[in-house]
């Protein structure tokens, strides 16, 4: 579960500075193309963060169920075990 948790942390990680480095470059094009400098870079990289909070909203979400699924049962010890262990607490 770990595994799979550190690489949605990493997905998300990538997507957000991909979506911000794109939206700066096309900002900075924009920008030199009408000589409007940071008007078209600050709506670009300012417009980014809703849709990159939506983006990840929604790739959190998707993997949340593999997440439950490799989670398993919180206790990894054999139903013996806990049988003896029970015993021994009321001992």
């Amino acid at each position: 579960m770990r595994l799979a948790l550190l690489g949605l942390i990493g997905q998300v990680g990538c997507l957000t500075l991909a979506i911000i480095v794109a939206a700066l470059i096309a900002g900075l094009w924009l920008d030199s193309r009408f000589d409007t400098r940071p008007l078209f870079t600050l709506i670009l990289v300012l417009g980014s963060i809703p849709v990159t909070l939506f983006l990840m909203l929604r790739l959190v979400l998707s993997a949340a169920p593999r997440l439950q699924i490799d989670a398993g049962p919180t206790s990894k010890a054999a139903p013996e075990e806990e049988r003896d262990r029970e015993e021994r607490a009321t001992d």
